[in-house]
């Protein structure tokens, strides 16, 4: 199965990929985990660009994050599906769609369409978003933001309102999960979820 997490910087979604590809490699699982932007040496140099380089257009930051992620389908996620193994990753197309389709006003279908030809279609089985207001999860941060975190709080409500509208359009796939939880009691809702895939 191929199962990506997503939610605002900060919501926790990072601890819910590591505890779920623990927890299917605890069962005797192949599991693959990797991250966007990155996960290839391409990938984790756009990254780079991405959150530390200057200021970027719309489009130019949305083409980048899918450029990324044709390289990581190609060369990491579709290869594991094809041998039987489980995917999990931090970041997907879902990402895309909330932060340049919807906050930065794109568009939707003209984000998804960008990122369909870039997959080759590839969707995930499930997308959990973990759901924490924007300035609870600003909270959690430490560190020096990077270049998208520095946007500030509108631009992280917008992103918020932006992930839960992707729940409501794609109900099949994109699931909301209460990031104000324990971790472990997330977790524990997540396996729930994906007890009818694996």
């Amino acid at each position: 199965m191929f199962v990506t997490f997503e939610g605002v910087d900060g919501s926790g979604k990072s601890t819910q990929a590591r505890l779920l590809t623990e927890g299917l490699r605890a069962e005797g699982r192949e599991v693959v985990h990797t991250r966007e932007p990155g996960g290839t040496p391409l990938g984790e140099r756009v990254r780079e660009l991405l959150l530390h380089g200057d200021d970027l257009a719309p489009w130019a930051e949305a083409a980048l994050f899918a450029a990324a992620r044709a390289q990581l389908v190609e060369t990491v996620i579709r290869p594991a599906l094809a041998r039987g193994a489980d995917v999990v990753c931090d970041r997907y197309l879902d990402s895309s769609l909330a932060y340049q389709g919807l906050a930065r006003g794109l568009g939707i279908e003209r984000v998804l369409e960008l990122n369909s030809v870039a997959t080759n279609g590839l969707l995930p089985d499930r997308t959990f978003v973990i759901a924490v207001p924007p300035v609870e999860a600003a909270a959690r941060k430490s560190g020096d933001p990077d270049r998208i975190e520095s946007e500030g709080h509108a631009f992280a409500e917008e992103v918020d309102r932006a992930y839960r509208e992707l729940a409501r359009l794609f109900p099949e796939r994109v699931v909301v999960v209460d990031g104000t939880q324990s971790a472990e009691d997330i977790a524990g809702q997540i396996r729930g979820q994906l007890r009818d895939l694996s």
